[in-house]
């Protein structure tokens, strides 16, 4: 999200995240005057992006979630299953057993109150977990399965290639 007077939001992805970017489209389209658009980034990446009008709608969200330009977890965020998928569609990974969540831009703080809303929200028990010199939230394999099944009916098919191969049948 961007801000002068008004906010604005764009959604940003590699060609391959198309999908994603075309069902958060279906959701925002009446806030955008130019479909998504495929172009060019730096070296060989293809980008697929699109960008809302700057509109008074979107400030209240650009206050909650940025402080002084940078993005923040809010200390009132509540969670919802839908939330959930799409923040694990956008910035999830997986590894054979287990999830993660790429947080790695929070504070350590921030990354703690994240790990205690997902505890009080649903129950699933995280950690942090060490991603070269970043931290990140790592669900924890006993927690795997209760996080599929709650996240699973939202999950586009094109992105279900994020759960653990021990989930697939």
């Amino acid at each position: 999200m961007r801000k002068k007077r008004n906010a604005l939001l764009e959604i940003n992805h590699s060609l391959n995240q198309k999908a994603l970017v075309d069902w958060l489209f279906s959701k925002f389209s009446n806030l955008v005057t130019t479909k998504p658009k495929s172009r060019q980034g730096n070296g060989s990446r293809r980008a697929y992006r699109f960008t809302t009008r700057s509109l008074p709608v979107l400030t209240p969200y650009y206050d909650w979630f940025f402080r002084k330009g940078k993005k923040v977890i809010p200390h009132d965020l509540k969670l919802t299953p839908l939330t959930l998928a799409v923040w694990f569609m956008d910035d999830g990974c997986k590894s054979r057993t287990s999830i993660y969540l790429n947080t790695q831009q929070f504070s350590k703080l921030e990354q703690v109150g994240l790990i205690a809303l997902l505890d009080d929200q649903f129950g699933i028990k995280s950690t942090l977990n060490t991603d070269k010199i970043y931290l990140r939230i790592r669900i924890k394999v006993s927690s795997v399965k209760r996080f599929v099944k709650l996240v699973k009916p939202y999950i586009l098919e094109d992105f279900r290639y994020k759960f653990p191969s021990v989930m697939t049948p």
